[in-house]
């Protein structure tokens, strides 16, 4: 059986993309109920800088269309800190929040680390065991965003996959491109959208995308998001995919 195969963008509010990817006067308060709508999920990506009350929470829930799923980036106070072991109170702050008022539209929590962060195994270790595997009776889905080259090691995918921790494939040339099974799904961040292609990728790429989703389909649910780039052209990459993957 093949998993489920999601893809959207980061975000929703975009001023550039009104006119672009939202209808011209389309109200700011409906944005995310019509993104909702012609993608198929969306990272959170505001939650990286900010926390949020359990109303804005539930407020996407309702807005958003049956089946749709949400990604959620973690805070950076987790993230950006030199001695990881110590960010259990800043995680706890984090999924408590009220991120479970999502529900079953609560999907994968990407942890970003910064580039300079460099792989240290018993650290990094500390770091994975304080995620939690549930909260509020809902299961926690966590994926790992590392932009070192120090993390392109055998030890590194076996300690993710110790936790069942996904390792985010990142598209990007400046960044390790990882592609190890650690999880029961896939978590992708695809950054190599261009401006001066309508749809921001070419046909070429769009197949290669489809099939490498399909390829890790095969072992579980996928979650695919056009990131960075061209943003303004981020939308419609998203939607050519879903439309090419049928």
């Amino acid at each position: 059986m093949s998993g489920a195969i999601r893809v959207g963008v980061g975000g929703w509010s975009f001023e550039p993309w009104r006119g672009v990817f939202y209808p011209a006067g389309l109200p700011q308060k409906r944005e995310l109920e019509f993104a909702s709508r012609a993608l198929t999920s969306i990272e959170i990506n505001g939650t990286y800088y900010s926390t949020f009350k359990p109303d804005s929470w539930r407020k996407w829930r309702d807005e958003t269309p049956d089946g749709f799923v949400f990604a959620v980036k973690a805070s950076r106070f987790c993230t950006n800190r030199r001695v990881l072991a110590g960010a259990a109170e800043s995680v706890e702050r984090f999924i408590g929040q009220g991120l479970t008022e999502l529900g079953d539209k609560l999907g994968p929590i990407n942890w970003q680390f910064v580039g300079t962060k460099k792989f240290d195994a018993e650290d990094f270790g500390a770091f994975l065991a304080l995620l939690p595997k549930e909260k509020d009776g809902i299961a926690l889905h966590h994926a790992v965003e590392v932009r070192s080259p120090t993390f392109a090691t055998q030890a590194f995918y076996d300690l993710t996959r110790q936790h069942a921790v996904a390792i985010v494939y990142a598209k990007d040339e400046d960044f390790p491109e990882i592609d190890q099974p650690t999880a029961g799904f896939t978590y992708a961040r695809l950054m190599a959208s261009r401006d001066d292609l309508e749809t921001g990728i070419s046909e070429a790429e769009l197949s290669a995308y489809a099939r490498q989703l399909r390829a890790w389909a095969k072992r579980g649910d996928v979650f695919a998001y056009f990131i960075s780039g061209a943003k303004i052209r981020n939308p419609a990459a998203a939607q050519a995919l879903i439309q090419k993957l049928g």
